[in-house]
């Protein structure tokens, strides 16, 4: 159920998605980033909020250089700045798709720092959020509310 709403999310919003087996060891079960979509192998996928963070490294990365994030972003040029916005865009689209928070800030993700994430942005804080108003996706005073969901 929470895997079906997030993939309509993501057609919706234009974030290429598909399905196919995945045979190389990925860094989260199920998902790999290839040219810009994102990879999904259904057997392999753990937790289905990581959809929402490999997909807001997509949404982040210029529409220019979309197409050239494959495998380990880190290597692709996303560095802290893009990881933290990742992080910000997955819980504004969490919060609009209507998702438990646990579902993307899973207790086996973000190096045991799930439960400080929920908190963090539950109560209106977080981070990352002020590049994506930098960037023109969202208005500083209105996040987690979106003005669009992928980077110009």
């Amino acid at each position: 159920m929470n895997t079906e709403k997030i993939l309509i999310f993501l057609n919706d919003i234009h974030i290429p998605v598909k399905f196919e087996t995945i045979k190389n060891d990925t860094f989260l079960p199920g998902i790999l980033i290839d040219h810009g979509t994102l990879k999904i192998d259904s057997k392999q996928l753990k937790y289905p909020g990581d959809l929402l963070h490999e997909a807001g490294h997509i949404a982040v990365t210029p529409a220019t250089q979309r197409y050239d994030l494959s495998g380990d972003v880190h290597k692709c040029g996303h560095g802290p700045a893009e990881e933290m916005a990742a992080i910000a865009w997955s819980w504004a689209a969490c919060t609009k798709i209507g998702l438990a928070a646990e579902i993307l800030f899973h207790p086996d993700g973000y190096k045991g720092g799930s439960k400080n994430y929920i908190e963090a942005f539950s109560t209106r804080g977080g981070f990352g959020h002020p590049l994506l108003a930098y960037w023109q996706m969202c208005r500083p005073d209105e996040y987690p509310t979106m003005e669009k969901w992928l980077r110009d």
